[in-house]
């Protein structure tokens, strides 16, 4: 991939004071000329490159510009490797390692590659989400249409989307795009997101409202949540939400926050089973009962 090409060119250059253009082009499996591509694309992002001819010449970085106004920190680079490391766990390619074997030339390197951050975004269903995520980046890159059978909680249903992002957000995997049959912007949930296909369709890509890049906003907190929780789940609502979450009362742990989908309110509440008690909003408080009356109905027709 170019971008990690750039990088690993970049790095080189911050490395060593001087490297030649035949070293850079057997390093990173490339020609000549392609590297002075890759220098020019440098130099146009703003990276102050600079060429020196006849012997013991080669291409630097400008003097001073490494030390006074590095383009990369050490910390900077490092969250690029973790990041490269994640995209890695979920890709099918091998690129992204053979990059960051090449970022590494030498003892006195910018950054050690042993990065001590792990992150795997894959899932148990990492075979078909790598399958996905190939497909989906294919689409938005040759701006094709596609289309899949989505599962929600609304029933199931066939969507035909422009597809515009894969996203990695609330733990999970998204596809972002116009949805031809909506008329409007959605995100869909790859893990809900099966029978995919690549249509022959292609579109004509269209600007992203400002407020639909905002892709936190494309889900609501409008169901307050009001419960007091057994104090044997600190550890559980500390997991999932965090330190503050709750306050410690003699009754036990009270828990307020906001919620979008009521069904996965439920259907998390009822994981607790008694160990919770919802007081606000009511009408949850009387799903959970009647959830629990006919879960005590369920076992009593089996036993009998």
């Amino acid at each position: 991939m170019k971008l990690d090409r750039l990088l690993g060119i970049l790095t080189t250059l911050l490395q060593k004071d001087r490297v030649t253009a035949p070293e850079l082009a057997k390093k990173f499996e490339v020609s000549r000329r392609t590297i002075g591509r890759d220098v020019d694309a440098l130099c146009v992002a703003g990276i102050p490159i600079v060429t020196h001819q006849g012997s013991g010449g080669g291409i630097s970085i400008a003097e001073g510009f490494k030390l006074d106004k590095s383009v990369l920190t050490a910390d900077e680079l490092s969250g690029m490797i973790a990041a490269l490391k994640g995209i890695g766990s979920v890709s099918s390619q091998s690129n992204i390692e053979r990059t960051l074997d090449k970022l590494h030339a030498n003892a006195s390197s910018v950054v050690s590659l042993r990065e001590p951050i792990i992150i795997a975004l894959s899932s148990h269903y990492k075979r078909q989400l790598t399958e996905k995520i190939e497909l989906i980046k294919r689409a938005v890159l040759e701006a094709q249409l596609i289309e899949f059978d989505y599962y929600y909680d609304k029933g199931d249903t066939h969507r035909r989307i422009e597809p515009y992002f894969v996203i990695f957000q609330w733990s999970a995997w998204y596809v972002f795009g116009f949805c031809r049959e909506r008329h409007d912007w959605r995100l869909f949930k790859l893990l809900r997101l099966w029978n995919l296909t690549l249509c022959e369709e292609n579109y004509i890509p269209k600007d992203i409202p400002p407020e639909k890049r905002d892709f936190s906003l494309q889900y609501t907190s409008n169901i307050k949540l009001v419960a007091l929780f057994d104090s044997s789940v600190k550890y559980h609502l500390i997991e999932t939400y965090g330190l503050d979450c709750f306050t410690e009362t003699g009754d036990g742990l009270l828990f307020e926050l906001g919620f979008t989908n009521r069904d996965y309110l439920i259907n998390w509440l009822l994981g607790f089973g008694d160990k919770v008690k919802v007081l606000e909003p009511e009408d949850i408080a009387e799903k959970i009962k009647t959830a629990a009356e006919n879960i005590l109905l369920r076992y009593a027709r089996t036993t009998s």
